[in-house]
């Protein structure tokens, strides 16, 4: 078994749509800046996983510097990792993650989120737990102008 850490952060803007965990949240036209759809917490799973394999980071494998990528849906990044974890002969046994994101409220789509992320992995969701936090009014999340995401995931040898 190996363990994996990932981290992503993004600006919030006008103009952009706000999609997590592959699911688009209503936010009145507010979402994060950023080379693929800026999804940060399927980014910080890629990066937890790539971390587990010793692959490097997300940037070595779709980066922003390939035009390809340019607004890339997330949930395809990671069905390419999932193909990745194949190759090195691993899944996925457990992925902990925490957004931190000022607002909307995002409990009524964690469930959707988990299916999401278990559909691109090939796992049940029910290996997938997510939690919300806010900034409580402090810094750039707080202000409601960012984003940030943490994710762990445990690797297990098939």
């Amino acid at each position: 078994m190996t363990i994996g850490f990932g981290f992503d952060s993004h600006r919030l803007v006008s103009g952009r749509r706000l999609i997590i965990g592959g699911v688009e949240i209503p936010n009145n036209n507010i979402g994060p800046i950023g080379h693929s759809d800026g999804d940060a917490l399927i980014h910080a799973v890629i990066d937890a996983i790539l971390g587990g394999l010793g692959l490097g980071d997300i940037g070595r494998h779709f980066p922003d510097s390939e035009d390809r990528w340019r607004d890339a849906a997330s949930t395809s990044l990671l069905s390419i990792i999932r193909n990745m974890l194949i190759e090195n002969s691993f899944e996925v046994e457990w992925i902990d993650s925490t957004v931190i994101l000022e607002k909307p409220r995002l409990s009524p789509y964690i469930e959707e989120m988990r299916a999401r992320i278990g559909s691109c992995l090939d796992i049940g969701a029910e290996r997938i737990n997510i939690k919300t936090k806010t900034a409580e009014g402090m810094g750039l999340i707080g202000s409601g102008e960012g984003i940030a995401c943490f994710a762990v995931c445990l690797l297990k040898r098939i």
